[in-house]
């Protein structure tokens, strides 16, 4: 069966990198009817940060990642977190001391520093390593601090990777590293490996920065006479100036990030499926079982991707638009009622703002005129597209303030938005006028603003005639008062 594991460190917030790599992981495993495996690796105790498990938990779960093991509901691998399998490491240390493939290393911190001193790249000497069994032990059970490192052999080391092929590399490149700490917990290395193996892990998906460490895992799989998983090596994703995203640079970094900014979870993970990886056609849009159908390991791109936060936002925008409309209300009431204290039908607002937005927040910004009419220029009235100028705003308005004040809006006989639009279309026709040398004035004069989430007669409508007319007779005040434009019949 088809086995992958996330494994993230609790350290804080789950970076988008992390989160494409769960991603990546789900969908090969539901993809071969396999299990995906949370693992938490907590051996780094100076990085732990409290409450960061949550984060990921929370995190996958509002992803809709939802994993079959993990040590929230358990599972027949267990425990997974890793500082609860302290014994499972050094016993499996111990096992490659005694096959020779590990020894342990008494050497004190300031003499390693004092070597690194001499060379910043010197690998560590192996002095230790002329330590003979009987002598290690001794000094091991007598309370002298150590660490184990691994024996690298003579040779080469071959690695495969499901992305980037075959490598090589000679062993005498590879330093002895550490496998258990002098703490006595393992590190992150050997872990891994360990951790890997008894847990049945088919596929093991990392980022392409850590491709030269594979070769020190094959070298243990291979002392252990275990069999190696297939490796993912997934490409890097950057900041769009060819550096790797990172919060630090101001780059949008976490999911929750992303969340608080706006964008939908479905959105952001349809997007950073994309960030390394393509369907073979040219789709962009995948629900998530979607992704997991289409989902071929041979998809995955060797080239590093850009995180585009306008992408991003594009995305999110389209997600909006194909949402359902009570679902678009509920998410959009919290905002509009904020919005607008005017009784209005909220329904309507939500419904004419869906398709004008990017972001749900986006909405108040589009309908926050109605309760109070913004400071605007009069420039706006100047629209070559619909051939307007002050002067014709101005006659336009002036038209349509009369057939306003002349039309019935008692209760019973309110007109509705097709009769306002009509009335619109015949003032045009009487001052012998396009459409828009009307309807154009008419929204500025009662919105304010260039863009609106509907036309003039819905916001007529939505307004009423007194206020309506109001907002008309301040937008021919303000076009009386400018220099270009005098009243009509000066």
């Amino acid at each position: 069966m088809t086995r992958t594991r996330f494994a993230p460190s609790p350290t804080g917030y789950m970076h988008v990198g992390n989160l494409r790599t769960a991603l990546y992981e789900y969908l090969i495993a539901k993809s071969q009817n396999g299990k995906f495996v949370v693992r938490i690796e907590d051996t780094d105790q100076g990085r732990y940060v409290e409450g960061a498990e949550d984060i990921i938990f929370r995190t996958l779960k509002t992803a809709g990642l939802i994993h079959d093991e993990g040590p929230d509901i358990g599972g027949p691998y267990g425990p997974y977190i890793q500082s609860q399998r302290r014994q499972i490491y050094m016993d499996a240390a111990n096992h490659l001391i005694e096959s020779g493939w590990a020894y342990r290393c008494f050497c004190a911190k300031e003499r390693l520093d004092a070597l690194h001193e001499q060379d910043a790249y010197a690998k560590y000497d192996r002095r230790c390593l002329a330590v003979g069994p009987t002598e290690s032990l001794a000094r091991a059970e007598r309370g002298e601090p150590y660490v184990i490192r691994q024996r690298v052999p003579e040779g080469v080391t071959n690695v495969h990777d499901e992305v980037y092929g075959d490598v090589t590399v000679n062993n005498d490149e590879i330093e002895d590293q550490i496998l258990i700490k002098s703490d006595g917990l393992p590190t992150y290395n050997f872990a891994n490996v360990v951790d890997d193996h008894y847990m049945d892990i088919t596929h093991v998906l990392r980022g392409s920065e850590y491709i030269s460490s594979a070769p020190k895992y094959n070298l243990l799989y291979n002392a252990f006479g275990w069999k190696i998983p297939a490796y993912v090596h997934l490409p890097l994703i950057t900041d769009g100036e060819g550096a790797k995203l990172s919060k630090r640079k101001g780059g949008a970094a976490s999911f929750e990030d992303l969340m608080e900014q706006g964008f939908l979870p479905e959105a952001i993970i349809n997007y950073i499926a994309l960030l390394g990886w393509s369907p073979g056609d040219n789709r962009e849009f995948f629900t998530l079982p979607e992704l997991a159908d289409a989902f071929d390991i041979r998809g995955i791109s060797k080239s590093p991707s850009v995180f585009d936060l306008k992408k991003l936002a594009w995305m999110n925008g389209e997600y909006i638009k194909k949402m359902p409309p009570d679902e678009f209300y509920k998410l959009a009431l919290p905002v509009l009622s904020k919005a607008v204290i005017r009784p209005m039908d909220m329904r309507k607002l939500a419904a004419m703002a869906q398709t004008r937005v990017e972001f749900v927040k986006d909405t108040a910004g589009l309908i926050d005129f109605i309760d109070n009419l913004p400071e605007y220029s009069t420039e706006l009235y100047v629209n070559k597209k619909m051939k307007t100028t002050e002067e014709i705003s101005l006659r336009s308005l002036s038209a349509v303030r009369e057939k306003l004040k002349d039309t019935p809006w008692s209760k019973p006989e309110v007109p509705n938005s097709e009769a306002l639009h009509d009335l619109l279309l015949a003032t045009a026709e009487e001052l012998g006028l396009k459409n828009g040398q009307v309807l154009w004035p008419v929204r500025i004069a009662v919105s304010g603003r260039q863009a609106t989430p509907c036309g003039a007669a819905e916001i007529l409508h939505m307004l009423g005639r007194d206020e309506s007319v109001a907002r008309i007779e301040a937008g021919i005040d303000k076009l009386t008062r400018t220099d270009a434009v005098r009243p009509c019949n000066s």
